[in-house]
């Protein structure tokens, strides 16, 4: 009867600690199931900022390539025709600065899937669509290179900075705009460099053309 009784009370135990080892094991379960969906928190996705555009941005981008481009025309000019020496370094630092900035602004249509303009024989610009007011403003006539391929020497600078000038106001009006209602942060970083430095050379080609001798007639 005692040997019974010892082999019943070995098998409670043994029931016993495996009920409690058991119990041990589902609540580490638990504590694993409640710490694992922290680990996996959902993360916002942001859109990426090449996507972030909108149609000013396009049209900064594909009438500042034209105008980009009409302003290297006129630098080239000057390499070949200027007399002043500050022209000419003028017209070199301008296609130093320029001519990147085309490539900057053609990748980021590439990426929207917009037009690149390009040069052609009628200076044509792709169809935009008509925005709002306050928007971009027209991008302004050819210059006529027509009338500074005849000059050379004084004549020619005079008109080339008195071209460059005009030329330079109408890409800082475009940047403001672009600055003002762009929805894309690197193409409005852009602006704001072409609005500073094309301001700067504003202001140095009047002071080099209030030094020039006036033209006789």
């Amino acid at each position: 009867m005692e040997g019974v009784d010892m082999s019943s009370a070995v098998r409670t135990m043994a029931v016993t600690a495996a009920v409690l080892l058991g119990a041990s094991a589902l609540s580490g379960c638990g504590a694993t199931t409640q710490t694992t969906p922290s680990t996996h928190v959902p993360v916002a996705v942001q859109p990426s900022p090449t996507q972030q555009f909108n149609d000013t941005d396009v049209q900064f981008a594909q009438q500042m390539i034209v105008h980009h481009q009409q302003a290297l025309m006129m630098a080239q000019m000057a390499a070949d025709k200027a007399a002043d020496a500050d022209v000419k370094q003028l017209a070199v630092e301008i296609g130093q600065e320029q001519s990147p900035e085309i490539e900057q602004m053609s990748t980021w249509l590439a990426q929207w899937g917009k037009p690149v303009p390009s040069m052609g024989p009628g200076m044509t610009m792709p169809s935009m669509p008509p925005m709002g007011p306050g928007a971009m403003p027209s991008m302004g006539p050819m210059p006529d290179m027509g009338q500074m391929q005849n000059m050379t020497g004084e004549q020619f600078d005079q008109m080339f900075l008195q071209m460059m000038i005009a030329h330079h106001e109408g890409a800082v009006a475009m940047a403001k705009a672009e600055i003002a209602s762009g929805a894309n942060p690197a193409a409005k970083q852009l602006a704001e460099k072409i609005q500073s430095s094309q301001s700067a050379q504003i202001e140095q080609m009047r002071q080099m053309l209030g030094a020039m001798p006036s033209p006789t007639s």
